[in-house]
């Protein structure tokens, strides 16, 4: 179960509007990923997963923590990645992939949010608990906290509840990667510079091979969710793979493995 989310601060000094379905943050060109190819041909039906991260009402929906959060931040930060982020739930079920779908949430008596945490959220206007249209902020069990119906888990697919940003810390999601035999971990979800972030930097700690799908992940902030898509490639790649919905969906060659 995990706090107050991933989002970069109201106004940003220096933002400007932003058409997130061809933007400017997905026309810069990044570090080449020259071993790319032989990277997909290390994913295989049984050793690889899809992590849907926070894909819940609060982030996703009118009226829920990000809208308190960053109030003039508006909704087509995340609207223009449903569809994508549709896409590559379809084609993981499809090819029967492990799926697992997180979400951040805290106890109704907010005894799992630190007090670092608690006021930095009261600070953003975004206090964990607070009533709004969509029950109380980042609770455990309200309507706001449950993932969107346009990504509902199925009934064999796993929900994780985490109290932090990252989704290993607060949850067993490496015991159940290792015991799936899960090398490969495909990441979409919000938002990038936090959530989406840590977890993938935990996991490359772990050891697993990641894929960062950019345009099934967002955050309010048009410069922050460039900034994450670069840091990925950085270095050689040292976060993982920078990839599309469509090339990831392209791999159904590779992924008939078992």
């Amino acid at each position: 179960m995990k706090m107050f989310g991933c989002i970069p601060s109201k106004n940003p000094k220096h933002a400007k509007p932003v058409n997130y379905n061809n933007s400017e943050i997905s026309s810069h060109q990044h570090d080449p990923q020259p071993h790319l190819e032989e990277a997909k041909n290390r994913m295989k039906k049984s050793n690889t997963a899809l992590l849907m991260i926070d894909f819940q009402r609060d982030f996703c929906s009118p009226s829920g923590y990000a809208d308190a959060a960053f109030e003039d931040a508006g909704q087509e930060w995340v609207e223009s990645i449903i569809p994508k982020a549709q896409q590559l739930l379809k084609w993981a079920r499809d090819k029967n992939l492990l799926i697992i779908h997180t979400r951040e949430g805290y106890s109704p008596d907010l005894s799992d949010v630190s007090e670092s945490k608690s006021r930095k959220a009261k600070a953003n206007n975004a206090a964990i608990g607070k009533h709004g249209p969509l029950g109380r902020l980042l609770i455990r069990g309200e309507y706001g906290q449950d993932t969107i119906d346009e990504l509902a888990a199925l009934p064999e697919e796993i929900i994780l509840d985490k109290s932090s940003f990252g989704t290993f810390c607060t949850t067993n999601l490496d015991f159940i990667l290792r015991q799936a035999g899960i090398e490969q971990v495909i990441l979409a979800g919000v938002t990038a510079d936090v959530c989406v972030h840590t977890t993938l930097r935990e996991a490359t700690d772990r050891g697993y091979e990641c894929w960062y799908v950019r345009d099934a992940i967002s955050t309010p902030d048009p410069f922050l969710r460039e900034a994450c898509e670069r840091m990925v490639v950085h270095e050689g790649g040292i976060w993982g793979w920078l990839v599309t919905v469509d090339e990831i969906t392209k791999l159904g060659l590779h992924m008939t493995q078992l």
